[in-house]
């Protein structure tokens, strides 16, 4: 049995920000074959900070923990700022996590960062087409 400390136990039994944002700005999922975790998270983009995040997660408890902090750690914050959220940083954050289970941290921060890879990638093909979406005047007023 795994010995979770108080704070993991909490996100794990209470998820901060479960769910799904249907017209989500930016979408990653990652997931890792051996241990079967896979993580959805989807980003709304307001003023070029993360104004809502939720996630879907299908794992562990140590999965569905790191998918709550990392959530509560990238709202509000710029996508500069939530790109360099680390796997250290959330496990930190979460004051710690048991040595086989630190992988779960770096599915948490590729699967923001791919939400936000994402988002990016539609505002360039939007611009690129000419299209003048929210999300891109939003970032345009930057």
């Amino acid at each position: 049995m795994f010995q979770y400390n108080q704070k993991v136990m909490d996100h794990f039994m209470n998820p901060r920000n479960v769910g799904e944002i249907t017209d989500a700005d930016g979408e990653g999922t990652v997931g890792n074959p051996v241990c079967g975790d896979l993580m959805t998270f989807y980003i709304k983009v307001n003023n070029g900070r993360i104004g809502d995040v939720k996630f879907k997660t299908f794992g562990c408890g140590a999965a569905i923990a790191v998918s709550s902090i990392v959530s509560e750690m990238a709202k509000g914050k710029t996508l500069g700022e939530a790109m360099k959220i680390t796997n250290k940083m959330v496990a930190t954050e979460l004051g710690g996590l048991p040595k086989n289970k630190l992988h779960c941290s770096n599915l948490g921060a590729d699967a923001l960062r791919k939400a936000i890879e994402n988002y990016r990638k539609r505002l360039s093909k939007s611009k690129s087409r000419g299209e003048r979406n929210e999300s891109a005047v939003r970032i345009k007023k930057e």
